[in-house]
């Protein structure tokens, strides 16, 4: 079986996608970080001194998304339509759940888009937080849904 991004001689190459045709596109993506009790409370209170660490997340998140391209050599740039972040606390696990929802018209899916912005919303949560927890666990990364192009919908049940 040929790989998509390897050429005949197993060279990395960009798929190309000029011939497929334009259609909606959307990806959600999700993941956890998991933090002290100290650390959760600190956020809860906005009692952080790098500032606002949720809203700095959906920032990141955001950014993040829109750089995939940047970041990961075989995707495609493409025009976003809209990034979207909901945050989910969990204090009884003293976690943060970060959804990250992306849209585009485009010739190709927008998952890595998606994925990404859920990557860099969590890190930036352990960056703001490392002075107060250094055991925070980033866990289960994972794409949610997907909807558009050759290979239809997907979700995860």
């Amino acid at each position: 079986m040929q790989l998509s991004h390897l050429d005949e001689n197993n060279r990395p190459k960009m798929v190309n996608v000029a011939e497929k045709e334009i259609s909606s596109r959307l990806a959600r993506a999700s993941g956890v970080i998991k933090v002290s009790q100290e650390a959760f409370h600190a956020v809860k209170a906005k009692a952080v001194k790098k500032g606002a660490v949720l809203e700095t997340a959906v920032i990141a998140a955001i950014m993040g998304a829109k750089k995939t391209s940047e970041l990961i050599p075989m995707c495609h740039p493409l025009n976003i339509s809209g990034v979207e972040v909901d945050i989910e606390e969990d204090e009884k696990m003293c976690a943060f759940k970060l959804f990250v929802s992306v849209k585009c018209e485009g010739k190709t899916g927008v998952e890595m888009e998606a994925l990404s912005g859920v990557s860099i919303g969590l890190l930036t949560i352990y960056d703001m937080l490392k002075a107060i927890d250094k055991s925070m666990e980033i866990s289960n990364i994972v794409l949610e849904h997907k909807k558009g192009g050759k290979s239809g919908e997907f979700k995860r049940v």
